[in-house]
């Protein structure tokens, strides 16, 4: 990884572009440290500093590198775009216009794009509205008695709302910058930003509170974790695909053999994405009904609210088993992988091809599907035990979510700028 890094500051090229994302990054840090028009910036952190957050907004947090709770223009981080575009995949399978402009090539994915960010925009709206109005009522950080606003009149609640929307809508603006621009995916590269600001302060938490024993356990743990993290992310299932040869007037086609990759973790980080929101709706709901004795609030604050609770963890690691089921099938369909293989002539060796290829496929995919899910529940529940076992709090360094994000962008940013450089290194035609 270093050497590639290397290489690619050496080509004037690619040196440009990783000198851009470098400064569209100091920037997209700078607006995560500048807190919005109205915000008691002494109280905020003074109540950071003395109160812990019940983890309700935990993965919103995370995904803004902290900016969350500091109240800055860039709050939202890139959640708002990551719910959009969950959203519009789920919405590509129900509603059949949305099928026909993905079928469309180029053109139907600009329009896709166009609609995320409407989307990103709509939810926006509706997060920052809620955030500013739990700071206006203090219930945005649960123990701090301290006003987090100047004044609570409209003029100031609308003045925020609207910063903090035009904050994510020029995170979208540098993260397509990063994309057109840069290497990599711009929307990756900035939600690895946020997650890696965060990772020294919290290291640096447990160093303080457990001592130099747990600290050194916690290192040997999280660098564990990291390798067999990016040993997962790297397996596949190579599934080989030959094409039979044909000829189109003098000229022949095909003959050629290749292979379909299904990766163990299919799904990604999506499906963790998909059990957090979940689970935080019934937090959700404990927190605006405080005042209410009902016995259903009671049970969900004892049992689904800590985090620290075997029958949270238990559901939590169930919804994310589902979900990753639940995804896999909806990004990946088989019976159109093997009608596209039956078009130009594609066939896997001793499968007919057709309706038996479909099964075929479909069979290995649910087979590799399970280890990818059970990985998934596993890596996302470390922070939860380690909660208990180590009593870290909710921003433990080595989090599954955390873990998965820096690795698979790291990864492939990494492929990104080695292909690049085989572009331009590459010697072969002229021997």
């Amino acid at each position: 990884m270093l050497s590639a890094f290397a290489n690619a500051f050496r080509t004037p090229d690619l040196r440009r572009k990783l000198l851009f994302v470098l400064l569209i990054v100091m920037v997209f840090r700078l607006g995560s440290q500048v807190p919005t028009p109205g915000v008691n910036v002494a109280n905020v952190r003074s109540c950071i500093n003395n109160v812990e957050d019940s983890g309700l907004y935990q993965l919103v947090n995370l995904f803004s590198g902290g900016a969350l709770l500091q109240l800055t223009i860039f709050a939202l981080g890139i959640m708002p775009y990551i719910t959009a575009s969950i959203i519009l995949q789920l919405l590509v399978v129900v509603i059949p216009r949305l099928e026909a402009l993905k079928k469309e090539g180029q053109s139907g994915q600009t329009k896709i794009t166009q609609y995320t960010r409407y989307l990103t925009l709509g939810l926006a709206l509706l997060q920052a509205t809620g955030i500013v109005a739990l700071a206006r009522s203090g219930n945005l950080l649960q123990g701090c008695e301290l006003d987090l606003l100047h004044s609570n009149s409209t003029s100031t609640f609308l003045t925020m709302v609207i910063t903090m929307t035009a904050g994510t809508a020029v995170i979208m603006w540098l993260g397509e910058l990063i994309t057109d621009r840069g290497i990599g995916n711009g929307m990756s590269i900035l939600i690895f930003t946020q997650v890696v600001a965060t990772f020294p302060a919290s290291l640096w938490t447990v160093q303080q509170t457990e001592g130099p024993w747990v600290f050194g356990i916690v290192m040997l743990i999280g660098l564990t974790l990291v390798a067999a993290v990016i040993f997962i992310e790297q397996a596949q299932r190579r599934i080989p695909v030959q094409y039979a040869r044909r000829m189109v007037g003098r000229k022949m086609f095909g003959g050629s053999s290749t292979y379909i990759p299904l990766k163990v973790n299919q799904a990604g980080i999506i499906p963790v994405i998909f059990a957090s929101s979940l689970l935080y709706l019934p937090a959700m709901a404990v927190q605006f009904n405080q005042t209410s004795s009902s016995p259903v609030l009671n049970f969900i604050d004892k049992y689904l609210v800590g985090g620290d609770h075997p029958l949270y963890m238990a559901v939590y690691f169930l919804l994310i088993i589902f979900f990753t089921y639940f995804y896999v099938s909806i990004t990946f369909n088989p019976e159109e992988v093997a009608d596209n293989m039956k078009k130009y002539g594609g066939f896997i060796p001793g499968i007919r091809a057709g309706r038996p290829t479909e099964d075929y496929l479909a069979y290995v995919l649910s087979r590799i599907t399970f280890p990818g899910a059970l990985y998934l529940g596993a890596i996302s529940i470390i922070p939860l035990i380690a909660i208990v076992l180590v009593g870290a709090n909710q921003s433990f360094p080595f989090g599954g979510t955390s873990i998965l994000i820096m690795v698979g962008v790291a990864l492939d940013t990494v492929k990104q700028i080695e292909s690049q450089l085989q572009q331009r290194n590459y010697e072969g035609f002229l021997r």
